[in-house]
């Protein structure tokens, strides 16, 4: 008889695997809510045309999409940050500003399955709507980075790479590019580093050849990686637009330097995103050695909730994903070892005893214990080995002779001591053996 396997490129979580997993999402979740976010949560279906022309060819390519019974045409989500622009856009008015929100939810992709990229993934989203200046950036780029070194990473182990597209906007435009040109260059830039002078094929495609001198100077603002290098390039450019945003520069890694996480972030600006609503600072964390996809990446997108129907409104995020930075946990022997154990094993003599204990784990259970026992009859002499097995520091024992004399036994698994206590006392007892009362 055939057996029935995982899809290609979605994971199934063993519980001891889940439990990996769940350690990931808790820190997540706890420096999100340390940072003041609070956490939403959305449809996994949504209306095709929600991605179609907002999240850019790329994603639109790799949708899992179809028609619904209704005949609805519909997508699974394969990101987050249209959904999230609809939920802000539909309460904006009510909204308290600056909007602080942030989620974990899965994804769906269909591209090729490989190391650090799945169909099927889990993503940390962080977004901040109603705060236009670069202090929405601080805020965010300092909670990503927080968001890796609560495992215990640091800066030997990642970095974030710091673009801007509006400062390529005006610096393309400085040099006589037009806005047509000026998009087609920067997806030739979001290209350069994996496909190098070939990346600037499609550019010539649609505006012929390109000049040598415009090509020249593009590759020296790519190889900028300071703020010092670029105020020098941007000085002898001039104009009012490009000293605004270098004064934005200086805020931004200012802030980040006041927090002392200057040495986690380099300016480099070949990173560009490849999302169409993309329009200002820009941002990507990577592995230190090189060796794995991006581990997260984000981003203002200043224009998309006006774009989905609503007033316009600042908004700037990123998001983070479970595949690379488990793997990354991983290599660098972060991912501690989760021991899945009860609080308290019940041992049961017989029938007659099986019915006080019962009503005794019903009583702990409902105070919020996690309490097990056999559920069929088994030799009182094993069951204390499966108390050990099972990683409980407190066994429960109720014996004939215990019963009769109205008594349970503690039997403290650690330090292999015992007492006993009137039955009637039995959950105060657990409470207090729990918080070190005895």
């Amino acid at each position: 008889m055939a057996t029935f396997q995982t899809l290609p490129g979605f994971r199934e979580f063993y519980p001891d695997v889940l439990t990996r997993r769940n350690h990931i999402f808790r820190l997540w979740r706890q420096n999100a809510r340390a940072f003041g976010f609070e956490e939403y949560d959305a449809p996994v279906l949504e209306p095709l045309e929600l991605y179609k022309t907002k999240s850019g060819d790329e994603i639109e390519a790799q949708l899992f999409s179809f028609t619904d019974k209704g005949g609805r045409e519909v997508a699974l989500r394969p990101e987050m940050t249209p959904t999230v622009c609809r939920l802000v856009g539909e309460k904006a008015a009510t909204l308290k500003r600056p909007i602080k929100w942030f989620s974990i939810a899965e994804f769906y992709r269909y591209e090729r399955a490989q190391k650090g990229r799945q169909r099927s993934f889990f993503q940390f989203n962080a977004d901040i709507f109603g705060e236009p200046g670069p202090e929405a950036e601080i805020e965010l780029i300092a909670l990503l980075i927080q968001s890796f070194t609560a495992f215990g990473l640091t800066e030997q182990d990642f970095y974030v790479r710091l673009s801007d597209r509006n400062l390529w906007f005006f610096y393309l435009e400085a040099l006589g590019l037009d806005e047509p040109r000026t998009r087609a260059m920067l997806s030739a830039i979001d290209k350069h580093e994996k496909l190098g002078d070939d990346a600037f094929k499609g550019y010539a495609e649609h505006f012929g050849p390109l000049d040598a001198g415009l090509k020249a100077k593009v590759l020296v603002f790519l190889q900028i990686k300071t703020l010092a290098a670029l105020e020098k390039t941007l000085a002898s450019l001039g104009g009012d637009k490009l000293a605004a945003r270098l004064a934005d520069w200086k805020k931004l890694l200012g802030g980040l330097e006041a927090m002392g996480l200057a040495r986690f972030v380099g300016v480099d600006l070949g990173v560009v995103r490849g999302l169409a609503y993309y329009t200002g600072f820009v941002f990507e964390a990577f592995d230190r050695k090189g060796e794995l996809r991006a581990l997260a990446g984000g981003g203002r997108y200043d224009h998309l909730i006006g774009k989905l129907g609503y007033g316009e409104l600042s908004a700037v995020g990123f998001a983070i994903g479970d595949v690379t930075t488990g793997i990354l946990l991983d290599e660098r022997g972060l991912r501690p070892k989760f021991v899945e154990a009860v609080d308290v094993y019940t041992v049961i003599g017989g029938e007659a005893e099986r019915r006080a204990a019962l009503a005794d784990i019903a009583a702990l259970r409902a105070a919020g214990r996690s309490v097990e026992y056999p559920l069929k009859d088994v030799a009182f002499g094993k069951q204390f080995k499966l108390a050990a097995d099972s990683g409980a520091k407190l066994a429960l024992i109720y014996g004939g002779d215990e019963l009769a004399r109205g008594v349970v036994k503690l039997r403290d698994l650690t330090e292999r001591s015992e007492r006993e206590v009137p039955r009637a006392q039995v959950v105060e007892a657990v409470r207090e053996f729990f918080s070190g009362g005895t």
